[in-house]
């Protein structure tokens, strides 16, 4: 045996044993005499003794290890003069009698530690380094025990993992595909899912009446902190369902892994808030709800001053920052700045400030009385202290600069706490969202998505209106999972094909089996999708969904370890059938 315990499995109780251990080289001190070598593995670090004086020959060879050798060693546990209660085996430390070398290593490119020196991409280009860290491998254990702990709730709930196929075909109506070339079907491609979609509702069909699958799924997308091009879904679906038996199910599943994650009771049931409310009061269909600084709507209380800011939008609306009438000058253009970023898209920022009672001092006094601006305030709620800060514009893009604007002040407050949770659920989205630009309807979330049962009459007569049978789960401003009760009916399926522009011909080359599947007693079914990466990346208090998955991709989606994506050899691109016209900027694919 290369050991007979672990680094971080000796205590107190074992003083007097010689026990064998493997691992690798943290650090090495020489204090005289004396060498000490703190050896580690995954479940801890030890601290080794070598004594010149009982052993030169050992302390020899001990002085000479370098940062990651690989060593084995054999000696006494003996209790520490100097206990380390920073260690959780601070209390003893091992006499070493033998040591091993199993294998040298070049010295790191960065730091092997907690708070490493090395940058993110140089620790992603040897991230199999930068896996040995405490802090990382923690997230890895993480993702493992939610992992686990999710598939024994399921499993006690009747649910069946089920694989589905990695190589299908390529489906409309989402982010971009990710296709695989078949060289045994020339000039044609297979496409990696964007979820399993399909074959879960095919599994429904199948009387698999609970699926699950933790499976990764696909999107070629342009990437942010909370987006891969490869991640991980807990994938579900029922069958003989309505809405609320899924919320309940999968709150339930949440409040399990609250528990057994961060110890953490939710006696009470989530609080469900529709698509409508979110985007009236937050700007944003994932709402953080930890704090309030709710929006308040003002166009009618703020027209007819002759301030043509707000007499020409749309929209004008505020929040208000409790105590924030401090802010100096330079804060609140730093918040002004802040909303007129590009990604953000906001136009200008004004303030009231609530000063003495009843006394309001604003940046667009010249237009409005100290009368007016108590009206304002009035709506808010605002006392002494207080912030107020409006905002005007086009209706969506205002609200969403808004939303930011909240965030970004909450933070400031420290309201963003991280180790406060407030999940909710978000209900009742509109079925379709139209596009100006192409003229047409696309559907919010897919086109399998059943539109609530009262609302099917307006299909025809005012889409924008329709509400689907969908919901999202939403922690801290982050959408966890989300899903909706499907259409099983196939008369009704093909009329949603027909109102998002498929014509009959189209329908049936994409979705045709599984329309043919419908007709052989499809029961009424639904699931949601939760994204184990963003799970853990909450639990873990993370900013990056990055940081939780062991081998991810740069914000460029290329794996920087093994540099890929890469040119292919011109044999495989002939066996493949693919050449490419390089002489563009843009490559091309000529089949």
């Amino acid at each position: 045996m290369f050991r007979t315990q672990t680094c971080g499995a000796l205590r107190i109780a074992n003083v007097g044993e010689k026990p064998t251990l493997a691992g690798w080289v943290q650090r090495t001190r020489k204090m005289g005499g004396m060498t000490f070598v703190d050896v580690r593995d995954r479940y801890g670090m030890t601290q080794l003794v070598f004594n010149q004086d009982v052993n030169p020959e050992l302390c020899e060879v001990a002085n000479k290890l370098g940062r990651e050798f690989v060593i084995q060693v054999t000696g006494e546990v003996a209790e520490r003069s100097n206990k380390n209660a920073n260690m959780e085996t601070g209390d003893i430390e091992i006499l070493v009698t033998e040591l091993i070398i199993l294998n040298e290593s070049k010295t790191p490119p960065f730091t092997i530690e907690d708070n490493t020196d090395g940058g993110d991409d140089i620790r992603m280009k040897y991230r199999y380094l930068d896996l040995r860290r405490n802090s990382v491998r923690y997230n890895m254990e993480l993702r493992h025990r939610i992992a686990f702990e999710t598939r024994r709730y399921l499993d006690q709930m009747s649910f069946m993992e089920v694989e589905t196929p990695v190589l299908i075909g390529s489906t409309p109506e989402g982010a971009r595909d990710f296709v695989v070339p078949s060289r045994m079907n020339p000039g044609q491609f297979y496409a990696l899912p964007q979820s399993p979609q399909l074959f879960k509702q095919l599994l429904m069909v199948s009387g698999f009446d609970r699926y699950f699958q933790i499976v990764k799924c696909f999107r070629d997308e342009d990437l942010r902190a909370d987006r891969q091009p490869e991640f991980t879904q807990i994938d579900c679906e029922m069958s003989f369902v309505n809405q609320e038996d899924v919320l309940q199910i999968f709150e339930g599943m949440m409040k399990h892994l609250f528990k057994f994650v961060k110890d953490i009771d939710f006696a009470e049931s989530f609080p469900r808030m529709t698509w409508a409310d979110a985007m009236k009061y937050y700007g944003s269909d994932k709402p953080d709800i930890r704090f309030d600084m709710k929006f308040v709507e003002l166009k009618e209380e703020v027209s007819g001053r002759n301030f043509v800011v707000f007499d020409s939008a749309p929209y004008v609306a505020g929040i208000c920052a409790k105590g924030c009438a401090v802010y100096t000058r330079k804060q609140l253009d730093e918040l002004t700045d802040f909303i007129k970023r590009p990604q953000i898209g906001g136009k200008g920022l004004i303030y009231i400030r609530c000063e003495a009672e009843g006394q309001y001092k604003s940046s667009v006094d010249k237009f409005y009385s100290n009368e007016d601006l108590k009206v304002i305030a009035t709506k808010f709620n605002a006392e002494p202290g207080d912030l107020i800060l409006i905002m005007s514009g086009e209706t969506r893009q205002t609200q969403k600069a808004l939303c930011e604007l909240r965030l970004e002040v909450g933070a400031r407050l420290g309201l963003r706490d991280k180790n406060v949770f407030a999940p909710l659920w978000v209900i009742d989205f509109p079925l379709f969202e139209y596009d100006a630009e192409t003229d047409r309807y696309y559907a919010m979330h897919h086109p399998f998505t059943s539109p609530m049962p009262e609302d099917i009459h307006l299909l025809a007569t005012d889409k924008g209106a329709v509400r689907s049978n969908a919901y999202d789960m939403v922690v801290n401003g982050v959408e966890l999972g989300g899903g909706s009760i499907r259409i099983h009916d196939s008369a009704l399926q093909n009329e949603m094909f027909k109102h998002l522009g498929f014509t009959p011909e189209k329908a049936e080359a994409q979705f045709g089996f599984l329309m043919s599947a419908f007709q052989y007693g499809a029961p009424p079914h639904g699931g949601l999708a939760f994204g184990l990466d963003r799970l853990v990346s909450l639990f873990a208090g993370l900013d990056s969904i990055r940081d939780c998955i062991a081998f991810p991709k740069n914000n460029s989606g290329r794996d920087v370890m093994m540099d890929a994506p890469s040119v292919l050899d011109n044999e495989q691109l002939v066996e493949l059938n693919i050449k490419l016209d390089l002489q563009k900027q843009v490559t091309k694919v000529d089949l």
